[in-house]
C-alpha cells in the first residue's frame, strides 16, 4: 500500500533525538531556542517563538491581540476546523467568506464585503503550500475607508491602527511571493510542523512575527514565551543560572512550549528543508505530466509569475463528477492499494458549524472544489515508480466510475 503522507524518519532524525535524551534536556532547552532563531533565519522573520501545536499557538496569539467575545475575525471557509476553533475559543466570531476561481485561496473581493468595525482580523490560509493574495489583502486593510471604520479595543491594537494580517502557514513553509517567503508579506504568520508536514517537529508549531517597527519584538517574544508557559516569566533553561530560580507568573497562561526533543527533529529537517522542496516540486511536475493528457484532469496551481507553492498537497480535481462520484472513485483508488485524501471538508459542512448557522450553499466555490477534490501521495520518499503507479490507479478509477476509455497515462 502506498502511505498518504508518512514522516520522513530516518538515522539522522533518531540519532539527533538520542542526542537530545542524552543531553538531559527534554523540555525546552538549547534546540529549541536554535530552532526558534533558525526559522526567523530561514524564513526572515523578526522573531520567532516555537509551539508545541499551530493550534494553541494561534489560541495564544488571539488572546494576545485581545480577540474576544463580540469581535470577528474572517477565515475562508474552505479550511481544516482548527482555524475556525480557535476563533470560537477566543469567544469571538468566525466569519467565512468563499474562495477564488483559479485557486484554493479565499477572495479579496469577498472579504472587503465581509469586513465591519467588529473585524479585528483576517486569517488568510496557504491552502496546499499555495500562498494566499497577501498583496491584495494589505492594500484592502491599508485604504482609508476600510481603515476608518476600523475600532481598536487595546494599546495593541491602537498601534497598528488598522485590521492585523494573519497568515495560517500551516502547510506553506518555505512557499514564495514577490521574491521572499510568503509569510513575510503577513504581519504574523502560524506555521504547524505536524507529522504530516512538510517540516515536521512530531507535533508542533511556530509563531513569526513581521509586525510595523513601532513594535518592539524583542519584547514581543519575551512576552510570547511568558504566555505560553503559564504567564510564568522563567523557563527551566533561564532557571539554570546559580541563584535564578525564583520566578513571578504575570498573568494566568497557557501551556504550550515546544520541547528539545521536538526541537531537536525540526532542526534536522530544515537543514535539509531545500532537498525536501525540490523532491517535492518534482513530484508536482510529475503528476502535472501524468495527468497533462487526460481531458478530466482539473490540475492545480503551483506556481505563477508571482507565487511559489511550498508544494504540500497536490490537490487534483475532477471535471464533471458529482460528491458521490468522488468518493466512489477515492475507493477505486484505494481497492488499487494507493491511499488519497480529500483537503478539506469545508466547515459549513461540519456539525460544529452547521449549527452555528453557516449554510454550504452561501459558499458555492468552496463546496464545487470540494465535491471533486482528491488529495495525491507527495512526500520525500515518495519514489518516481510509485508516482507512476499512483497516476495509473486514478486513471483506472476514474474511467471506471466515469465510465470511460481508459488512457494510458504518461510513463
Amino acid at each position: 500500500m502506498i502511505p498518504f503522507s508518512p514522516p520522513r524518519i530516518d538515522d539522522v532524525t533518531t540519532e539527533a533525538v538520542v542526542a537530545a535524551l542524552k543531553s538531559g534536556w527534554i523540555t525546552t532547552g538549547p534546540r529549541t531556542k536554535q530552532f526558534e532563531k533558525e526559522i526567523s533565519a530561514y524564513c526572515g522573520h523578526k522573531t520567532t517563538v516555537a509551539v508545541n501545536s499551530w493550534t494553541t499557538g494561534m489560541q495564544v496569539l488571539l488572546a494576545w491581540w485581545g480577540i474576544k467575545e463580540g469581535d470577528e475575525v474572517i477565515i475562508p471557509a474552505y479550511t481544516y476546523c482548527a482555524s475556525a476553533n480557535v476563533i470560537i475559543h477566543a469567544g469571538a466570531t468566525p466569519v467565512m467568506v468563499d474562495l477564488n476561481e483559479g485557486d484554493f485561496n479565499l477572495n479579496a473581493e469577498k472579504v472587503r464585503a465581509a469586513i465591519t468595525p467588529r473585524t479585528k482580523a483576517i486569517m488568510a490560509v496557504d491552502i496546499s503550500g499555495f500562498p494566499a493574495d497577501y498583496d491584495l489583502l494589505r492594500i484592502l486593510i491599508n485604504e482609508t475607508e476600510i481603515k476608518n471604520q476600523f475600532n481598536p479595543s487595546n494599546e495593541l491594537q491602537e498601534k497598528l491602527g488598522r485590521i492585523l494580517l494573519l497568515a495560517d502557514a500551516a502547510h506553506s513553509f518555505g512557499a514564495l511571493m514577490n521574491g521572499g517567503q510568503a509569510t513575510l508579506q503577513s504581519d504574523i504568520a502560524t506555521y504547524s510542523f505536524h507529522a504530516v508536514k512538510n517540516l515536521t517537529t512530531a507535533e508542533g508549531g511556530a509563531l513569526c512575527f513581521n509586525l510595523p517597527d513601532s513594535f518592539d519584538h524583542d519584547v514581543i517574544y519575551k512576552q510570547m514565551c511568558t504566555m505560553i508557559l503559564h504567564g510564568q516569566n522563567k523557563d527551566a533553561l533561564a532557571k539554570t543560572i546559580k541563584g535564578n530560580w525564583k520566578y513571578d507568573v504575570e498573568e494566568p497562561g497557557f501551556k504550550c512550549n515546544m520541547t528539545d526533543l521536538q526541537a531537536a527533529i525540526g532542526l534536522v529537517e530544515l537543514n535539509r528543508y531545500q532537498e525536501s522542496l525540490d523532491r517535492r516540486q518534482e513530484i508536482f511536475r510529475l503528476y502535472e505530466k501524468g495527468f497533462s493528457n487526460v481531458d478530466w484532469a482539473l490540475l492545480p496551481t503551483f506556481k505563477t509569475e508571482n507565487k511559489t507553492s511550498s508544494y504540500h498537497l497536490y490537490l487534483l480535481r475532477i471535471k464533471g463528477i458529482s460528491e458521490d462520484q468522488r468518493d466512489s472513485i477515492i475507493q477505486e483508488i484505494y481497492d488499487c492499494d494507493v491511499s488519497v485524501n480529500v483537503h478539506f471538508q469545508p466547515l459549513p459542512l461540519l456539525t460544529a458549524y452547521k449549527k452555528r448557522g453557516f449554510k454550504m450553499d452561501n459558499y458555492p466555490e468552496a463546496y464545487k472544489k470540494y465535491a471533486n477534490e482528491i488529495s495525491l501521495p507527495v512526500y520525500f520518499d515518495l519514489t518516481n515508480e510509485q508516482v507512476q503507479t499512483v497516476i495509473n490507479a486514478v486513471i483506472k478509477s476514474v474511467a471506471k466510475i466515469m465510465n470511460k476509455e481508459f488512457v494510458t497515462p504518461y510513463s
